[in-house]
């Protein structure tokens, strides 16, 4: 058979649907500036869609300092692969700053965030080596674990009975193989908002000897004293063995950096095959992640703002009965029941009649017959922000109780 054959009859979960979503539900269009009103489809909405936690993404100060690099350096600086002719002092005093910043003894830059972790993964361990992760983990760290060419083994999301369950596997198998356990969670799961149980897990060291890798893009910038991350918040940061956050939510970048002890950053650097082979994160990206550093550990307004739209936004939706899950961050779900037409329908009435644009979530990513909302609250919305989104949601709430959303198809749109 003919590969493209193959794939023309093949549909993703997801992709099953493109012809109906492309360009509405998927792949949606938001013009004009960074900030919580932009606009879809020609009319202004209310955006919870953006990862911009702190508000950076089109900060007058950050938008110099990126604009003033990218005059003096280009977009091009430097050429090659840090290994080989992409380095710079700048990005050195990046990883000294961001090591620091995260009590760590060094830190390795990383030109992307989702390649760089999966390459993390497949440097650390190798085929005696048993990794063991969290159900609920990101896509990337998902895709790093595909690569390992050893055993590994999956406890229940935030499980911390499962996870003795499987570190007692892994310490047998180990022993066994001569291999080492790894083990992965993250500090703030994008999806449910819940921080990881770092702190019970780092407890279960004293009896296992395993080694913890945490992906914290979601923390970063959002928990801690000064935005240092969950591992901070729940003070375990000694404990974090490899923490790997992401420039593309709180810093509103590209880039990313993992930090550790110095022998395993080094070990990392000659080790990670997306670092080696790849260009070097351009200069604009590396000045302008050394700005918005700074403004995370000496302006602490913005996370103050941040946390205090949060509040709002999570009380106000609990104070109405919605269904938040047990999030303890930013990330706000707002779970209902009903099916992918019912979920179509209900989001277009929102975008179209009230003016709300926030992400949908259907099933595989969620369970059958539930519609998760996924609101991403910034320290650039407004308390009037929060009030018209609960009150938008308290009519949603009605209409799909009374069945007006009910379909056998897909919501369509113009």
């Amino acid at each position: 058979m003919d590969l493209f054959e193959k794939i023309a009859k093949k549909k993703s979960p997801l992709g099953q649907y493109s012809e109906d979503a492309h360009h509405y539900y998927t792949f949606p269009k938001l013009e004009g500036e960074l900030a919580p009103h932009m606009t879809f489809r020609g009319k202004t909405v209310l955006n919870w869609s953006l990862n911009n936690y702190l508000g950076l993404g089109n900060h007058p100060d950050v938008r110099e300092a990126d604009a003033n690099a990218a005059a003096t350096w280009g977009c091009a600086y430097p050429m090659g692969a840090r290994m080989m002719s992409g380095n710079t002092d700048h990005h050195e005093e990046l990883e000294r700053q961001l090591a620091e910043f995260e009590q760590k003894e060094d830190a390795i830059l990383l030109n992307f965030g989702y390649q760089g972790i999966l390459s993390a993964i497949d440097a650390l361990v190798d085929r005696r080596d048993i990794i063991v992760y969290d159900a609920e983990s990101h896509a990337c760290i998902i895709d790093g674990v595909r690569l390992h060419q050893g055993k590994r083994f999956v406890f229940g999301h935030n499980d911390i009975e499962s996870l003795e369950i499987q570190l007692q596997r892994a310490t047998k198998m180990a022993n066994e193989q001569g291999g080492a356990i790894l083990v992965i969670s993250e500090g703030v799961f994008g999806m449910s908002g819940n921080q990881g149980k770092l702190k019970e897990i780092v407890a279960l060291k004293s009896r296992f000897d395993f080694r913890l890798m945490v992906d914290d893009a979601h923390g970063f910038g959002t928990l801690g004293p000064n935005g240092e991350g969950a591992g901070v918040e729940q003070s375990v940061q000694d404990e974090i063995d490899v923490y790997f956050s992401t420039f593309a939510k709180s810093m509103a970048s590209i880039g990313a950096f993992i930090a550790g002890d110095k022998m395993i950053i080094n070990y990392l650097r000659y080790s990670m095959r997306s670092q080696i082979f790849a260009k070097s994160l351009p200069m604009p990206f590396v000045i302008g992640a050394l700005k918005r550093l700074d403004m995370l550990r000496n302006e602490p307004h913005h996370k103050e703002n941040l946390w205090k739209i949060v509040d709002a936004l999570q009380g106000g939706l609990k104070a109405e009965g919605f269904n938040i899950g047990t999030t303890t961050s930013c990330v706000t779900p707002v779970i209902l029941k009903g099916d992918v037409a019912e979920a179509t329908h209900l989001t277009l009435d929102l975008r179209e009649n009230f003016n709300i644009f926030c992400s949908i979530v259907v099933y595989p990513v969620v369970p059958k017959d539930m519609i998760m909302l996924r609101l991403i609250p910034t320290a650039a919305h407004s308390l009037e922000d929060v009030a018209v989104t609960i009150k938008a949601f308290q009519d949603i709430k009605g209409k799909l109780a009374s069945g007006e959303y009910k379909a056998e198809k897909l919501a369509a749109f113009n």
